[in-house]
């Protein structure tokens, strides 16, 4: 059964991350511009100046952070930024939107129009150095995730309500052949969002307006849902010690006044424990 994790309302909550060797969960609110944590002495505020989205770990005190423009190492210390790439700076159209580490220590991004304008966006791969681009046109990136045996990637155009699973080579994780349709979610109506992949290799997706993360088997037959008493919940991510505790963003942007009042929660992060066994987050290599 899923609970509130923190009562902080963000407008587009995105990107959670647990980081293993902190063991601490950090999550986005991309419109709010800031990055949130919590731990025993209380809630945790990063803000900027830019939209920010998603994360990766680079050590016990660093994050690479995509924003508007950039990928930056950010540090948990001092808040200093230090720009590792540019990404997309000379678009004012786009931001980044969701992302995630790859096992050999590369990151995954995507982005997206600030209006989600069809087509204006990309997803990304961030290896030794180079930001290469994989798929273009995307209109909403999302659900950029990774199996446990290194095989496969996945990741989603929200707009198009299909969920693509690409082969990647053994060696350094480049995408190798075309991608193939890994879930059809169009008769459903279904709104596929973030995704993580657990270390049985079954999806675990939030599906945007259908307040639930819905469960997947490799071979993309539906397992199961978890509620959540948001209507759109955007990015699920597996923590705790264990990696048992399912915790999940959720967004307040476009809805009514009236749905807010009777709808308090949305926008808070929630978590539901014991929900099932996640991978740990890759550490990202520069």
């Amino acid at each position: 059964m899923s609970q509130v994790f923190d009562d902080r309302i963000c407008v587009l909550g995105e990107g959670p991350l647990w980081h293993p060797t902190r063991q601490q969960f950090f999550w986005f609110d991309i419109l709010g511009k800031r990055l949130l944590s919590q731990t025993d002495d209380g809630p945790l505020e990063w803000r900027f100046d830019e939209n920010v989205s998603a994360a990766g770990w680079i050590d016990d005190n660093t994050l690479l952070m995509a924003s508007d423009t950039g990928l930056w190492q950010l540090s948990l210390d001092d808040s200093s930024l230090d720009l590792v790439i540019p990404l997309e700076a000379d678009n004012p159209v786009t931001r980044s939107n969701d992302g995630r580490a790859d096992p050999w220590g590369g990151f995954w991004i995507g982005t997206m129009g600030k209006n989600a304008e069809p087509d204006a966006g990309a997803i990304y791969r961030f290896y030794k150095g180079e930001l290469r681009t994989l798929y273009t046109p995307i209109t909403i990136s999302n659900a950029i995730c990774f199996s446990p045996d290194k095989s496969f990637a996945y990741y989603t155009d929200t707009f198009t309500k299909l969920v693509m699973r690409q082969a990647l080579d053994a060696t350094d994780g480049w995408p190798v052949g075309v991608p193939e349709v890994y879930l059809d979610l169009r008769n459903e109506e279904l709104n596929p969002d973030g995704a993580v992949i657990d270390a049985a290799g079954n999806m675990w997706l939030a599906q945007w307006g259908a307040c639930r993360v819905a469960v997947y088997a490799p071979n993309g037959s539906f397992i199961k849902a978890i509620e959540f008493d948001a209507l759109q919940t955007s990015c699920p991510a597996f923590g705790g010690p264990d990696l048992t505790t399912l915790f999940c963003t959720t967004a307040a942007v476009g809805l009514k006044a009236t749905t807010l009042e009777k709808h308090t929660k949305n926008g808070m992060t929630f978590s539901s424990e014991n929900a099932g066994l996640g991978q740990a987050e890759h550490q990202v290599i520069l």
